[in-house]
């Protein structure tokens, strides 16, 4: 028999080669792989060096040899132990100052950054203006403020000069923690403006018409439409000012000063402790307000959960709502 010799097809007869794919897991993990590299090196590693540096003490008088020794000593948790009891009047008057300057800020900052965001929503005569007159302070170096808000609360400055009395604000005392509060809901209020203004913005304007043809008033719009549908840009914006005002530093640093009591917060406290080469008790402080964040964080995102996006409730509150309005309506047209 005659042996058939197959002839191979030339390279551009040949069917294409499908490009390879990747599957959606395979290819988010791809492109977020730069990402998690980068946070490793800038957070994580620095996280646990400095959880690490907690469990040692300062070199000391070494009892034994009778010289000051030349490594850190390992104390395990007593860093820790010493924050809470040695150092604890001290370490419990920045938190409280912590605490009390996040909750009077944060509240401040919202109710006046609602303010503003309506304020620009509006479409009046040179809103672009408005805008920028209100987002200025947001652009401005924190230090930058602070010694600008330094100058205002000095003994000579203008807050003395238009207020009855003179008052030292940048000693001991609550006129401190006064003067820090202003100096930073002027500065951060533009920032919870500006995302809820992008909530705002979101808002089809036949949800308003159709709730002012049905009878609602301002006051029922805003509480009942435009309050809940802005609801996720808010939640977004007191959370990342909760998480700021927690580490604040900056601010009652260059207005204040250092190591005053009744404006020392824990970064503060942080701070004064490394400056002294307390370096393993200032890693536990760091490490606690690390915790704290974190804490804070995920309550946040674990108690809110899905409200954080609020696609699905933005959707169907305003149904329930225009629904509500014309019931109301009915029933006094059924009264009269």
């Amino acid at each position: 028999m005659a042996q058939t010799h197959i002839r191979p097809r030339p390279r551009s007869e040949r069917a294409p080669s499908r490009p390879r794919t990747w599957s959606p897991a395979a290819l988010g993990a791809l492109l977020t792989a730069p990402t998690f590299l980068v946070l490793a090196v800038v957070v994580l590693y620095p996280a646990l060096s400095a959880v690490r540096q907690s469990l040692y003490g300062a070199p000391g008088l070494d009892p034994e040899t009778g010289f000051v020794g030349d490594t850190d000593p390992f104390v395990g948790p007593g860093n820790y132990l010493a924050v809470l009891t040695d150092d604890g009047a001290r370490f419990w008057n920045a938190f409280a100052n912590t605490l009390f300057f996040t909750v009077t800020a944060v509240t401040l900052e919202t109710v006046l950054g609602v303010l503003m965001a309506l304020v620009m929503a509006r479409a009046l005569r040179g809103r672009a203006l408005v805008r920028a007159a209100i987002l200025i302070p947001w652009a401005v170096p924190t230090a930058v403020a602070a010694l600008l808000w330094r100058w205002i609360f000095s003994a000579d400055g203008v807050a003395n000069a238009l207020l009855p009395g003179q008052v030292l604000w940048t000693t001991e005392g609550f006129q401190s923690q006064l003067a820090v509060i202003i100096a930073e809901v002027w500065k951060t209020s533009p920032f919870i403006g500006l995302l809820v203004l992008a909530g705002l913005q979101m808002i089809p304007g036949e949800v308003h018409e159709a709730a002012r043809v049905d009878g609602a008033t301002a006051w029922q719009r805003f509480w009942r439409i435009t309050l809940p549908m802005v609801r996720p840009a808010l939640v977004v914006a007191v959370l990342f000012r909760v998480l700021d005002t927690m580490r604040m530093f900056d601010m009652p640093y260059v207005l204040i000063g250092p190591r005053k009591s009744s404006v020392e917060t824990l970064s503060m406290l942080a701070q004064d402790e490394a400056s002294n080469v307390r370096f393993g008790p200032a890693s536990a402080y760091a490490v606690i307000l690390f915790a704290l964040v974190f804490l804070i964080a995920f309550a946040f995102v674990k108690l809110l959960g899905a409200d954080v996006v609020g696609e699905d409730g933005a959707k169907e509150r305003p149904r329930r709502v225009r629904g509500s309005f014309r019931s109301r309506h009915a029933a006094k047209e059924v009264a009269r």
